[in-house]
């Protein structure tokens, strides 16, 4: 990584773990931006090892918060998951508590000017751990295993990913959670487009998982406001949500309002996905 930068006096990388607050605060020193993105996020690695995911994903935000405060950041955004909605699995139930505490840290601060906000997507497409990558790597035996024809699951690019995070340093009061729209896709969709001639093997829906994944669940309708291109959900803590810059020209969605990829009304199809892994093949599994 460093050879990229090359001698750019601007870059330094540590080695560190967000559990170490000690090193939080070294490695935030001078720090205005802070994009979080740490976190044990292999649902049956979590479901398997609990402890190491909370305090990965929970007691690594809290550390994460209290050193930003300290050190004076300007903005902080963490990335978030659509499995933090409504949670059924123990990864998805520790990033919600992460969106909590990283809400709650725009009151926390006080009298600093740190702010926090969080955006919130689906599956990074071909990143480690993701399934167009492991249905890859058994293109050769010609069968896929599946967990269920019926699932569904939002779709979302790196650069759309990254896109999102620059709107919501740019867009920020504090306490917001931007939601990306993208499209979803069926499992075996996905199937085809990677292995079109696979026969498959019907394993059943491991521990943790949905059918379904959700970003935005009727609970949250009532302080989401929609624009062009994602979804806002504003705080309920001191009526943050009553703020009209926080609201800015978005428009209230109607109570009840659910967004999930099997409602969703943008789908990715096979030839879609199958030009995107062929204009990236190179990048699949490496990010």
């Amino acid at each position: 990584m460093s050879k990229l930068y090359g001698n750019d006096e601007r870059v330094r990388f540590f080695i560190g773990d967000v559990r170490d607050k000690d090193r939080l605060h070294r490695a935030l020193d001078g720090i205005d931006y802070v994009v979080h993105a740490a976190a044990t996020k292999i649902v049956p690695t979590a479901e398997y090892n609990p402890f190491e995911c909370v305090k990965t994903n929970i007691f690594g935000a809290m550390n994460l918060i209290d050193a930003c405060i300290d050190q004076g950041v300007k903005r902080v955004v963490a990335l978030s998951t659509d499995k933090a909605s409504s949670p059924a699995n123990l990864y998805g139930a520790t990033k919600l508590a992460s969106d909590k505490l990283f809400i709650a840290g725009n009151s926390y601060s006080g009298v600093k000017d740190t702010r926090f906000s969080v955006v919130r997507y689906g599956n990074v497409m071909g990143s480690r751990g993701s399934v167009i990558p492991f249905f890859l790597s058994l293109v050769e035996k010609g069968e896929l295993p599946i967990t269920d024809a019926r699932m569904t699951r939002f779709m979302i690019t790196l650069e759309q990913g990254v896109e999102l995070v620059w709107h919501a340093f740019s867009d920020m009061q504090g306490g917001e959670i931007y939601v990306k729209k993208i499209p979803s896709m069926n499992i075996l969709d996905i199937a085809r487009s990677v292995a079109p001639n696979a026969t498959y093997d019907m394993i059943g829906i491991r521990p943790g998982e949905k059918l379904h994944e959700q970003m935005i669940s009727p609970e949250d309708s009532y302080t989401t406001y929609e624009y062009d291109e994602f979804f806002k959900i504003l705080p309920v803590i001191h009526e943050w949500g009553l703020d009209p810059a926080r609201i800015g020209n978005g428009k209230k969605v109607p109570e009840g309002f659910s967004y999930t990829s099997d409602n969703n009304a943008s789908w990715m199809d096979v030839d879609a996905l199958r030009a995107w892994i062929a204009q990236n093949s190179s990048k699949i599994g490496k990010i």
